[in-house]
């Protein structure tokens, strides 16, 4: 068989097998849509009550969203409605007082009793106080919520518990059938308004999906519950919602989710510095200090010069030293030499000549007086410069 021939079969040969590859894949799978839900983003991530918002809004009820209360901006009228999610205890007395004083215009303002892992210290003054609210611990047990058409929901399943004071007036109460003292919710009289209190909010929060799922708002019950606790002033005012968003630190945030570009650029830095570093041995002796010091050296040398007939080198050294200071201090005299020179010195000295000449001039060898002496007068005229 010919070359042509045989790659002509090849190709066909490729073409028949790549049919039916493409026959079996389509025999075997098939092309189906799926949802895959994506992570929050924006606003729902640090709002909790963004859902309770927009359906608001979508009712036609006027609703805002504030991190914390501010009567200021808020500008509060007697058919408004406040909701906090917040720890009520985080509030002042001036903010106390103000609301309370809005409340019996009309006002109707919705608590969440705090937890007993929130640490937010308490006052004699604080709101909860001021309505009869107290603690009464936690509780495991649920409360029943039946909305027609849907299935049984159970509500305040283990969330803090409160009690009343006896002289407070309520219009609603929620409680579970062996305590009715022991309330999950309660709604109370306040001059013209209402204030309500629940045990928890987890049902006006955003709903959530995957693995850690909570329904929120998403349920129709949980919507027909919020609609039955913002009953009193629906559609008469502003509803105002109140998150509190305690945004975390940037230091929080490179912890909890940085790990996957510090950690390895840490042991990355870990492992350099110890590839780097000296290895650690035995520690090295002291160095042995000197026995001498700086003036025993120098007049050791001196006698060894000395010693050895060299007698002239020291006397040059102590001249060419004073020389040196002399031409910084007396240029003139320095630029002269011979007796014009002496002369000049002993002027500026107020020497006698002799006795300038007598330092300048080099003693004999062996005379070991005379150089003592010139070298003294020389160390004063230099001094004396």
């Amino acid at each position: 068989m010919s070359p042509r021939w045989r790659n002509a079969l090849l190709g066909l040969l490729a073409l028949l097998l790549a049919a039916l590859a493409v026959a079996w894949f389509l025999r075997n799978f098939e092309r189906r849509p799926h949802e895959v839900p994506l992570p929050a983003y924006g606003e729902p991530t640090y709002n909790p009550l963004f859902a309770l918002r927009e359906s608001l809004r979508k009712d036609g009820i006027p609703a805002e969203s504030r991190r914390k209360l501010d009567l200021a901006a808020m500008q509060l009228q007697p058919r408004d409605t406040v909701l906090m999610l917040d720890d009520p205890r985080r509030l002042d007395s001036r903010q106390v007082a103000a609301l309370l004083d809005w409340v019996e215009l009309g006002g109707h303002l919705l608590l969440r009793i705090p937890g007993a892992s929130e640490d937010a210290d308490g006052n004699d003054d604080g709101l909860l106080d001021r309505l009869g609210i107290h603690h009464s611990g936690a509780s495991s047990g649920c409360l029943q919520w039946q909305v027609a058409g849907q299935e049984m929901h159970y509500e305040f399943c283990s969330s803090q518990r409160f009690t009343l004071d006896d002289d407070i007036r309520t219009e609603l109460r929620w409680y579970d059938d062996k305590d009715a003292q022991t309330l999950a919710y309660a709604r109370l009289r306040h001059g013209l308004g209402r204030v309500d209190v629940l045990a928890d909010m987890d049902f006006l929060r955003n709903g959530r999906r995957g693995m850690e799922a909570e329904p929120g708002l998403r349920d129709i019950p949980h919507q027909e519950l919020a609609r039955l606790m913002l009953a009193p002033n629906y559609g008469k005012g502003t509803i105002h919602l109140l998150y509190a968003a305690e945004a975390p630190s940037l230091w929080k945030l490179l912890l909890q989710r940085g790990w996957p570009v510090w950690l390895p650029l840490l042991l990355a830095l870990l492992a350099w510095l110890w590839a780097r570093s000296q290895r650690f041995g035995a520690l090295l002796p002291s160095p042995r200090e000197e026995r001498r010091s700086l003036l025993e050296h120098v007049r050791a040398s001196g006698e060894h010069l000395h010693r050895y007939g060299k007698s002239p080198l020291l006397y040059n050294a102590v001249r060419q030293a004073f020389l040196a200071r002399l031409r910084r201090r007396a240029p003139l005299a320095a630029a002269l030499s011979g007796d014009a020179q002496a002369q000049a010195i002993a002027d500026h000295l107020q020497w006698p000549l002799a006795r300038v000449q007598n330092a300048l001039k080099l003693p004999a060898s062996q005379d070991d007086t005379t150089l003592r002496e010139r070298i003294r007068l020389l160390i004063q005229m230099r001094n004396q410069l």
